[in-house]
């Protein structure tokens, strides 16, 4: 990231700034300057009144909802200070990670404070993910709410105010909407950490989709990928979205776009989501790789938007809850991601299947005992973090499996999407289920039955019953098929646990060599390995032979080793193979047709 060193100074800030006329605006008026971006800190006001004694806490967030990581935001704060109405400092004692505590909150009228962005701070630990951080530089910005913004304690729920002051020649992209006035207005402090802010030389596009809006805001580095680009490829997708959920249930949707050096992945929100991608030409299949992943944050506007838990709706900012429903918010977001587009025929059957099979490849990797229930309620620890993927893999296949459970148990009338849309209209953004009572809820709306696949599949981790529900199908599933072949073997597994790759189910060959689980890996072959490049690197070995060696430097127990192994053989084994079985009955041919079409 290039760096720049401008110095306005936050005294010159301050005084650039207007006082809030008391009366005429909500409680918490905010002002954060982006056109002082030295030390890559934001520079950021509060201007409030009425305080009371209770509200003697400024919070930071712990974390933030469908992140999964502990953040701290707290880290990343310099010279946080509180002033009176004539401009005297006030005692302000930090007391924890993330909270302030002010020595007399009645007298309070201003807050200040610099937080640095946290693409370009390094931290010994618990490193965010840069889709859910902030970025601040010379031509743009990257907001994520709750990295820049906190909350006093008992006002969460206070509406907000954030005037931005930014280059005349930017343009800002986010979901929020703004006043006569010029500021961007949140109904509270969720609602701004559920809006992300991109600004600066952006290019936008936009298109009216039925009764909803649908904008596209894109940094480019060099501006090789531009907005109009990417809503192009994505209006086919779109279309089968809209078919899939029947009619999106927001009035405007904006899509965010960060192209610069890495690819980190994506961040869903209720109205809005955003991408931070690596800059490159717009191929046809890059083209497509942006689009599978717009397809299942932009799902999110049904779960968790409009089918959710108490603990999603009045979110925990202090202390990480983890809720039991994760498999609903991101197993069954990315099993529809699919699913609406095959029944939108933007891929066919054989390309559903692979994908099918590359998740079930990706669950071998992960521990077989640990329940879609158990990875949710250990998501925020380093357990569950090393699990975290499969929510994403596993999760969708038993989401799959439970839509074709609900197919045969109601006769091809009534699937996994019909449920989900019933529910969705049923509670809601502004009505929450309850977290305990949930799996009871679905199973009464639905079938006895349905809570025994519950209790086996995602409160339980029993073998999937693929063989027998895609049979239902009239499509033959095997867990292995060899082949006679003789090919390379890698020998083990990878687990990502914070912001680290771990070496996990090694071969024992490979263990005497000197490879043991729980080793870190740091380099391959010479090559300094990170999360960026590890599967362009790792991907090598494909091309290796039998015998072939390679020199790994890993961290165990927090010393460098070197170890030297060599590629192992093995006869060739094609894992969780799917094909259309050409002699299914009538009974099965249709239930797959009915699968295979939204009802």
């Amino acid at each position: 990231m290039k760096k720049i060193a401008l110095s306005l100074g936050l005294f010159a800030f301050l005084a650039f700034q207007q006082p809030v006329t008391a009366g005429s605006s909500p409680s918490l008026t905010y002002q954060v300057n982006l056109n002082d971006r030295a030390d890559d800190r934001f520079k950021v006001t509060l201007d409030v009144k009425g305080l009371k004694a209770e509200n003697n806490v400024y919070q930071f967030a712990a974390t933030a909802p469908g992140t999964y990581q502990t953040m701290d935001i707290g880290r990343f704060v310099h010279n946080f200070k509180a002033f009176d109405k004539k401009g005297r400092e006030l005692e302000a004692k930090q007391i924890s990670t993330n909270q302030w505590q002010l020595s007399n909150p009645a007298k309070v009228r201003k807050i200040t404070y610099q937080i640095s962005e946290t693409w370009d701070t390094p931290v010994e630990e618990n490193r965010i993910y840069a889709m859910c951080g902030t970025s601040l530089e010379s031509d743009h910005a990257l907001i994520n709410g709750q990295g820049v913004f906190g909350y006093l304690k008992g006002m969460q729920s206070a509406p907000m105010r954030i005037k931005l002051a930014y280059p005349q020649e930017w343009q800002v992209g986010t979901a929020l909407t703004i006043d006569k006035d010029g500021y961007y207005t949140a109904d509270n402090y969720d609602h701004i950490v559920d809006s992300p802010i991109l600004a600066g030389t952006l290019t936008k596009a936009e298109t009216k989709f039925r009764n909803t809006t649908i904008d596209i805001y894109t940094y480019s580095k060099t501006g090789l990928i531009q907005s109009q680009d990417l809503l192009n490829n994505m209006t086919e997708m779109l279309e089968a979205a809209n078919a899939f959920v029947v009619d999106f249930p927001v009035d405007r949707y904006t899509f965010l776009y960060h192209f610069e050096d890495e690819t980190w992945g994506a961040w869903e929100h209720s109205y809005s989501s955003e991408y931070v991608y690596k800059e490159a030409p717009l191929t046809p299949a890059y083209a497509n790789q942006l689009t599978d992943v717009a397809a299942h944050e932009f799902f999110h506007i049904i779960t968790p938007l409009n089918i959710h838990s108490e603990l999603i709706e009045q979110f925990n900012f202090v202390t990480p809850t983890p809720s039991q429903h994760l498999w609903l918010y991101e197993g069954t977001t990315e099993w529809a991601s699919d699913m609406m587009r095959l029944r939108g025929k933007m891929i066919d059957l054989p390309a559903y299947l692979e994908d099918m099979t590359e998740k079930l490849i990706f669950d071998d990797r992960m521990d077989k005992n640990y329940s879609l229930h158990k990875l949710s309620l250990t998501s925020y620890t380093p357990e569950g973090q090393k699990q975290y993927g499969n929510i994403y893999h596993r999760g969708a296949v038993v989401a799959a499996l439970l839509d074709i459970r609900l197919l045969e148990l109601s006769e091809g009338k009534r699937g996994l999407r019909e449920v989900v849309n019933e529910l969705s209209k049923e509670y809601g953004p502004k009505k929450a289920f309850s977290e305990a009572e949930f799996f009871n809820l679905f199973a009464s709306r639905t079938y006895p039955e349905i809570e025994d696949f519950f209790n086996r599949y995602v409160k339980g981790a029993e073998t999937l019953p693929l063989s027998d529900y895609f049979g239902k199908l009239g499509i033959i599933y095997q867990e292995s098929v060899k082949t006679g072949n003789i090919k390379p073997h890698v020998g083990y597994a990878f687990a990502f646990a914070d912001g680290n790759i771990v070496f996990t189910k090694v071969d024992e060959k490979l263990q005497k060599m000197g490879l043991q689980n729980g080793d870190v890996l740091v380099a391959f072959n010479g090559v300094n390995i990170t999360l960026e490049n590890a599967q362009q690197e790792i991907k090598k070995l494909s091309a290796a032979r039998p015998g072939d060696a390679n020199t790994y430097i890993v961290l165990r127990n927090g010393n460098k080793q070197e170890v030297k192994t060599i590629v192992l053989e093995k006869e060739e084994e094609l894992r969780h193979q799917f094909k259309i079985n050409e002699a299914a009955n009538p009974k099965q041919s249709a239930l797959r047709n009915r699968w295979m079409t939204n009802l």
